[in-house]
Order: C-alpha cells, then sequence, then structure tokens
C-alpha cells in the first residue's frame, strides 16, 4: 500500500494547471487564426497546420512521454516537459514566416507531450491509494480541460482584440516559470533501469504526419494522383513498421500486452472519433463566426464561451454523479450520439445567419454530448491499467484523442475546401463548405456512438469502485477500481 501525500491536494492544484495550459494551447489560437492567416500569409487550407503542428507531435510522442515518465521518473520529465513549453512558445510568438510559426507550435508539441502523461501517472500515484479520492481528483483534473478550453477561448480573443495575436504564446512564459516553481511539492520518482524505444517514437510520428500531410494536400493534387498514393502509402509503411518494432523489441515504447487491459481499446477507439468529431467542430465554428458572420476576435471568443462554460459545468458538477448510477459505457455512446446531433443542428447554418439562432443552441447540444463522453471514456481506458503502466496508458488514451483531432480536422478540412470553403470572398460557398464539415463530423461522432453501445463490455460496477467481474479485476495494489 503506498504511503499517502499530505500535500497531494496542493499537488493536484500544480497537475491541474498544467493540464489546463496543455488544453489552453490548442483554443487559444483559435480565434487569432485569421489575424495570423493576414500577417503570415497562411492560405485557407494551410491555416489548420498552426494546430495540426501542435496535435500532431503532441500526440505522436505521447506514447515517447509515457515512457520516459515511467522510466526516468515523472516529475523529471513534468518539469523537462515546461522547459521545452516555454521555448516553443517563445519561437512561436516571435515568428515572422509561416513555417516558423509551424516549427514553433510543433516544439510546443513535443512540451506537451511530455507534460500531460507525466502529470497523470504523477495523479495516479498520489492518489491511487483511495479509488474515492481517485475519483474526485479525476474530475478535477478532467475539469481542468474545458476551464482551459474556456480561458483559452476567451484570453485568444482579449490578446487578438486589443494586444497582438503573439500573446497567445508570450502568455506560457511567466505562468510556465511560475508552474516550475511549483513543482517542488510533487512528489520525487526514482528512474528505474530501461530502454527507450526512439525508432518507434520516430516512425509512429512520421507516420501520423505524413498521413495527414497527404489528406491536406489531397485536394489540392488530385485523391488519386501519384504524389497522395505514395504519400498514404508511406504514411501506412511508417505505421506498420512502428508495430512490427513494438513486436520485435524487448521493452518497446508500446507493449502490445497493455492492449489486454480491459476497455483499453473500446474506450479509446471511442476517444479517437470523440476528437476527430469534436475539434473540426470547434475549428470550423470559429471560422463561420469570423469569416461569416463577421465577428472580430474578441466576439468570436465571447461567442464560444457559453458552450465551453457548459462543459466546465458539466464535466464537474455532473457526469461524475451519472458515471456513479449508469457506468461509463451509456455515457459514451449517448454522448456521442448527442454531439452527433448538435453538429446536424450547426450543418443548418446560413450566409445570413445570426449567433442565437444558427450557433448557440446547437453549440449548446454539441458541447452536452461532448461533457457526457469525455471523462468516462478516459476514466474507462485508464481505470484497469497497472500502476507501472499508468504513464503508457495515458500516452495511449492522450494520443488517440490528438491524432482523431488531427486526422478529422484534417479529412473534414479538405471535404469543407471541395465544397466551397476555400472560395473565402463568396459567404454562400463558404458556408456550403463549413455546413459540409458539420456534417461529416456528425458522422464520425453517430458512428462512434453505435459503435461504443455495441462493443464496449458495461462497467457500472468500474464507476462504484468494485471489480466489474473477477475476470477483469487487476490486482488490487496494482490497478484499483476508479470511483467517479
Amino acid at each position: 500500500m503506498s504511503t499517502v501525500n499530505p500535500r497531494r491536494w496542493w499537488a493536484l492544484v500544480v497537475l491541474a494547471a498544467a493540464q489546463f495550459m496543455v488544453i489552453m494551447d490548442t483554443s487559444i489560437i483559435g480565434v487569432a487564426l485569421p489575424e495570423m492567416q493576414k500577417d503570415l500569409g497562411f492560405s485557407q487550407s494551410e491555416l489548420q497546420w498552426v494546430f495540426n503542428a501542435y496535435v500532431i507531435v503532441f500526440g505522436g510522442l505521447l506514447l515517447l512521454g509515457g515512457r520516459l515518465s515511467d522510466l526516468i521518473g515523472a516529475r523529471k520529465i513534468f518539469v523537462s516537459g515546461w522547459v521545452v513549453m516555454i521555448a516553443g512558445s517563445i519561437v512561436a510568438a516571435a515568428a515572422q514566416t509561416a513555417w516558423v510559426e509551424i516549427v514553433g507550435r510543433a516544439v510546443q508539441g513535443v512540451g506537451g507531450a511530455l507534460i500531460a502523461p507525466s502529470a497523470m501517472t504523477l495523479l495516479m500515484m498520489l492518489f491511487m491509494h483511495d479509488p474515492r479520492e481517485l475519483g474526485k481528483a479525476m474530475a478535477l483534473y478532467g475539469a481542468a480541460a474545458p476551464a482551459g478550453g474556456t480561458a483559452g477561448v476567451f484570453l485568444g480573443g482579449v490578446f487578438t482584440e486589443w494586444a497582438a495575436w503573439q500573446w497567445c504564446f508570450i502568455i506560457y512564459v511567466p505562468i510556465g516559470l511560475i508552474t516550475l516553481a511549483a513543482t517542488k511539492i510533487l512528489p520525487n520518482v526514482e528512474s528505474r533501469r530501461g530502454s527507450v524505444d526512439i525508432l518507434g517514437a520516430i516512425s509512429v510520428t512520421a507516420g501520423l504526419a505524413l498521413a495527414v500531410f497527404a489528406v491536406v494536400r489531397a485536394p489540392e493534387v488530385g485523391w488519386g494522383s501519384t504524389a497522395t498514393i505514395l504519400e498514404l502509402a508511406g504514411a501506412v509503411v511508417l505505421l506498420i513498421l512502428f508495430f512490427v518494432i513494438q513486436k520485435s523489441l524487448r521493452e518497446p515504447l508500446m507493449p502490445l500486452s497493455v492492449w489486454r487491459v480491459p476497455r483499453l481499446g473500446s474506450a479509446n477507439l471511442a476517444m479517437t472519433l470523440l476528437g476527430a468529431a469534436w475539434i473540426p467542430m470547434w475549428y470550423f465554428l470559429n471560422l463561420y463566426l469570423q469569416q461569416v458572420l463577421g465577428y472580430g476576435a474578441f466576439e468570436s471568443g465571447a461567442a464560444l464561451l457559453p458552450m465551453t462554460v457548459l462543459l466546465m459545468i458539466f464535466m464537474t458538477a455532473i457526469t461524475a454523479r451519472l458515471m456513479m448510477k449508469f457506468g461509463a459505457k451509456p455515457l459514451i455512446g449517448i454522448g456521442l450520439l448527442v454531439l452527433a446531433a448538435g453538429l446536424v443542428w450547426l450543418a443548418t447554418v446560413e450566409p445570413t445567419g445570426t449567433f442565437l439562432v444558427d450557433v448557440l443552441p446547437a453549440s449548446l447540444v454539441a458541447a452536452l454530448g461532448m461533457s457526457l463522453a469525455y471523462i468516462p471514456a478516459m476514466m474507462s481506458a485508464m481505470a484497469n491499467a497497472p500502476q507501472e503502466q499508468a504513464g503508457l496508458a495515458s500516452g495511449i488514451v492522450n494520443t488517440t484523442y490528438n491524432v482523431g483531432s488531427a486526422l478529422g480536422l484534417a479529412a473534414l478540412t479538405a471535404v469543407a475546401m471541395s465544397q466551397g470553403a476555400a472560395q473565402i470572398d463568396n459567404l454562400p460557398k463558404l458556408t456550403d463548405g463549413f455546413s459540409s464539415a458539420f456534417i461529416g463530423a456528425a458522422i464520425i461522432a453517430a458512428v462512434g456512438g453505435v459503435i461504443t453501445l455495441l462493443v464496449m463490455k458495461g462497467d457500472k460496477a468500474l464507476a462504484a469502485g468494485a471489480p466489474a467481474d473477477a475476470g477483469d479485476a487487476a490486482p488490487q495494489q496494482q490497478g484499483d477500481k476508479v470511483n467517479a
């Protein structure tokens, strides 16, 4: 039985703040995108790389971050991640060209890939002694994500409207330094022997990046062009190479045996499809507000606040209670279906639409779906992992969400461009393009909801803090069930 850390709740504040900042890094640039497009010369289709440069590197290196956290020590990796995040933020803020901005965002992604799994590992170490405390800690930690999204939307609008978009990155420097100073209260974990699968990390990250690059370029060069076919084939080869490496190494980046953990596969599939639906919705809704309705950066940020506030309130006050009563499976499945309904509603936007009629009600329905699905899916993926694989399980679930986000955004950007979103001066065509992206996201969410309800094992006992069944129970000292 692990020793109870008397400063664990203060440590949780530091870890939740890190989660807050990592998620804010994806949302704070949303309302700044049109200004960055003007200043740095991004095309309409290339603009997504400001987002995808971060999430591809973040998602691709999360497994490495989890492995390093398990070997070197979670606190050391957490600190290293913040140093890298600060460096990337400085580069992104100082960028004068599009490619430098993309490099800065990629470096930020490296920092995030070190921070996220190490923070989750530290949280599990601090609270694994008591399933009820762990459930409360996970709920607070999970709530930091929508809170970060809310703050990012608001601050991005404030900075872009009244200062400059560069402040969306400058803000990370002082906050990062404060966080580094506060890491003294985190538990210090000794390193242990083991090898690091660098080749595996390179192959999976390169494979994901090449797949997204191919999908992004396909509308311009043609889906049947030699370039697109070779790029997609190269991505497949790299990803196959990753799995071959994992199978052949004694200490791989992702031991394939981890997929025997109950509900890990189905929960990660749900997270992949959730990211593939939610992030494109957020991205195109922001562009609709600014490029079609003519909102300024601050107005656009304010318009997205009701959605993110609902997320924060629901995740902290309601979702955990529902999970205790019904378990994760129905919440994930129904949440994805509700998200799909909100997306279908958003697809009815008009070039002459209004916020109150076309955006607010549909966005709130979509946010309700997201708030029902996100924490149950994450907890299902983590709950049964042995303690020594906590960093790996955290890396996997964060990877699948971010990989889904990147591939979903790339695919739906291609759909939107082909349906008129490239014609930025033609509002009817531009709106048609955005509508088609919302429909595509709705299909992804609906498929995810149906698959979850049909495939995922029931887990009501998981939410109650008791073993679901004898076959699924992990050893008590390694993987207690989570009480939400």
